[in-house]
């Protein structure tokens, strides 16, 4: 190709950049109109359904060949830049930074938002319940190890309501400081992942000890301060903390997504495509389960989660925590819900949310 084709090429590619430039300033505008609408109003400024909604109308609009996946990626930056011309949305979540939670933030809200560090499930709950921050971000639920009981816990001392879900692939390195295999005496991380790995551990480092700590940037600082010392983390972490890959996804099943929840004080609307979830006590009486789950069937209601969990203040009493497709103002979840509370001694409606679809 001639170089006066090129440069051609080139001209052109800049002045498509100027006019986008152009189109996200005046993009920006008219969301700080539709903010100052929404203030007036006494309207919530932060709406997950109606994210979606624009999001999924991008992909559909989208010819290529520039790919989905990239146009999520930038639209979530374009409407996390336009929110925080506002006020940036305050985001407690269990951390510290370069955790897989904290990465899941990253990819729900955007890096214009304000992320703030808690050290403990329970934190992150207080500080949305004191009205501290907008939303909190904690873990519920991987694929391979089931449920994070200290999560559905809480949520019986707590009243944050579910505002929606993240799903974020995980994949595990073991990171140290020099790269290299031999130099690990030790190896640290939270026990999720451990767990996640321990047929690889078995299998390549059998003999090294491997120990709980309480996330994988923590494991991630020890293992910069001791050469000796390796992490399980992302590979994220090893960027962050200038550490070096070992070995990359170490995980046992390729297939590993974790499952994050979003809580605030604020109902989400319906969209569409929407989760309930609910918590609830049964009376001791023969037969209680098939009472529990009769209006489900009833109604048509679709459950995609029963998890049980022992009541802290009784010995061998029980709460069932319970998914369900649909919103709460969906007629067939408003009945069954309806009919649910006469046979319960304690029902708790967590949140109606719009559903992530899985990676």
């Amino acid at each position: 190709m001639p170089d006066s084709d090129l440069k051609k090429l080139r001209d052109r590619i800049d002045e498509i950049d100027t006019r986008v430039v152009e189109l996200l300033n005046e993009r920006a505008g008219q969301a700080q109109e539709v903010g100052r609408i929404k203030k007036a109003q006494g309207k919530e400024f932060y709406v997950p359904s109606r994210e979606r909604e624009v999001i999924e109308k991008i992909l559909e609009s989208n010819k290529g060949p520039f790919p989905n996946q990239a146009l999520k990626i930038i639209y979530r930056e374009v409407m996390s830049a336009s929110l925080s011309l506002e006020e940036p949305l305050k985001v407690a979540f269990l951390g510290p930074n370069a955790t897989f939670t904290h990465a899941a933030c990253l990819q729900h809200f955007g890096s214009s938002a304000k992320f703030i560090s808690q050290k403990s499930i329970s934190d992150v709950f207080d500080e949305v319940e004191k009205m501290r921050v907008d939303f909190g971000v904690i873990p519920v639920e991987n694929s391979n190890e089931g449920m994070v009981t200290h999560t559905l816990d809480r949520f019986t001392e707590f009243n944050s309501k579910i505002c929606g879900e993240i799903f974020l692939p995980v994949s595990h390195c073991l990171i140290n400081k020099s790269g290299l295999f031999e130099d690990i005496k030790k190896i640290y991380s939270h026990p999720q992942p451990i767990a996640q790995c321990r047929q690889w551990l078995a299998a390549n480092a059998p003999s090294i000890s491997v120990l709980d700590v309480a996330s994988t940037a923590l494991a991630a600082e020890m293992a910069v301060e001791d050469p000796s010392i390796a992490a399980i983390a992302s590979k994220n972490a090893a960027n962050v903390y200038d550490l070096r890959v070992v070995e990359a996804r170490i995980e046992d099943n390729l297939n590993n997504v974790t499952r994050f929840l979003i809580i605030g004080n604020v109902e989400s609307q319906k969209s569409g495509f929407d989760k309930t979830s609910i918590l609830l006590s049964v009376k001791d009486e023969p037969g209680i389960l098939y009472k529990m789950l009769e209006p489900f069937s009833r109604y048509g209601i679709n459950l995609t989660k029963i998890e049980s969990r022992p009541l802290k203040k009784k010995a061998w009493e029980y709460v069932f925590f319970l998914d369900m497709d649909g919103h709460i103002e969906d007629e067939g979840v408003g009945r069954s819900l309806e009919d649910l509370k006469s046979r319960c001694q304690q029902l708790k409606v967590l949140g109606s949310y719009p559903k992530m679809r899985m990676p």
